[in-house]
């Protein structure tokens, strides 16, 4: 996992403040997604009775996840891009960082996707998605939103106790817990089971039952074919959906966003799916000077991968440029020259629609039915 994993928007924040004023809360926005339909969204709380978490003693594995799905026109109102319990320490944490108020960053703005809004009819394909370490699964909503207006059912996983927060049903918050260091193998491991049971969770749903713990109710229409099950992630996201394939044939392709996946570089300690390989499709997909060519667990997984390959670089992007940063940092207003080592110097709109455009070809060639 690349350094810039932990130092990311820390980084950002700290060198960018004195180029932001304090002032009104910035209006932030995502790009509309351009697919044939609209989008829906829905929260599950999902609770794994038989797994304890591994971050937190004596108490039982819970995860949040955002469903969101091709819908039809109109439904509820707009999903924020966070909810309030996890937009307050995310905001409080980067004021901070900032010098300025808290309430000059509002991480609630609107998304272009309706909450509960009916579902279009006939079973979808579905994408997973598990976002970098210690990020929340907010962070690719660009992303999964394109997806679903392109007619797939998108699940966005948050990895509780990794993020700054995650809000449950009934307003609790679960803040952010540091593993120990050297936990590496540890973390992956919890995030590979985390997937496996929102697999799981989602055979309930696409048979008709609702898995969602409080049992709220779901989108009418709302229809899952897990028969095509793709999955990518950013960072150690990437690397987790290598690991989950590796361990689980129920997903059918991948692609790791700018995501190492060794524990230890120096070492040679790489995860299975580099010395194993797949026999299904895999994309990568880098940034900056980030690539095979660079990178030995993804020069090894090229040597041992037996399913379609493919490896797509923005040069000039940087490691948060396939996150929603990439996007919205430049709303900030800060200098270009404080934010380039995370998003580097690429046109903002022309990466994102370079992204869209691949993982949109990669998941019809491999999810589409033919």
């Amino acid at each position: 996992m690349r350094k810039a994993l932990t130092a990311g928007l820390t980084g950002v924040l700290l060198t960018a403040s004195a180029a932001v004023a304090a002032a009104a809360p910035v209006r932030l926005a995502l790009p509309a997604p351009t697919g044939p339909y609209a989008v829906g969204s829905t929260e599950l709380h999902l609770v794994d009775s038989g797994r304890a978490d591994p971050w937190v003693a004596g108490t039982t594995r819970e995860l949040m996840v955002t469903v969101r799905y091709p819908a039809r026109p109109g439904g509820g109102p707009k999903a924020p891009y966070l909810t309030p319990g996890a937009a307050g320490p995310v905001a409080g944490q980067d004021a901070n960082l900032l010098g300025i108020p808290a309430d000059r960053l509002d991480y609630t703005f609107p998304t272009h996707a309706r909450t509960g809004a009916p579902a279009v009819g006939g079973p979808r394909p579905v994408v997973l998605y598990s976002p970098s370490a210690q990020f929340p699964r907010s962070v690719g909503t660009a992303q999964l939103e394109q997806l679903a207006s392109e007619g797939y059912v998108t699940v966005a996983v948050d990895h509780t106790h990794e993020p700054a927060a995650v809000e449950f049903p009934g307003g609790r918050v679960e803040p952010q817990v540091r593993p120990p260091a050297g936990a590496g193998k540890q973390l992956i491991a919890t995030r590979v089971a985390d997937i496996r049971f929102v697999l799981g969770e989602l055979e309930v749903l696409a048979r008709g039952g609702n898995p969602d713990a409080e049992r709220r109710e779901l989108p009418a229409g709302l229809s899952l074919d897990l028969t095509r099950v793709g999955m990518f992630g950013h960072s150690a996201g990437g690397f987790t959906t290598g690991e989950t394939m590796v361990a689980d044939r129920r997903i059918d392709a991948g692609a790791d966003l700018d995501g190492s996946m060794a524990y230890s570089q120096r070492d040679r300690d790489f995860g299975r799916v580099v010395t194993e390989g797949l026999d299904r499709p895999f994309l990568l997909m880098s940034a900056g000077n980030h690539s095979a060519a660079s990178d030995a667990s993804w020069q090894e997984f090229l040597r041992n991968q037996r399913g379609w390959i493919r490896e797509l670089r923005v040069p000039d992007g940087e490691h948060f440029s396939y996150t929603d940063y990439q996007v919205l940092l430049p709303q900030l207003g800060l200098d270009p020259a404080a934010v380039a080592p995370y998003i580097g110097t690429v046109d903002a709109e022309r990466s994102f629609a370079t992204q869209r455009t691949a993982l949109g070809a990669f998941f019809c060639r491999y999810l589409a039915r033919g």
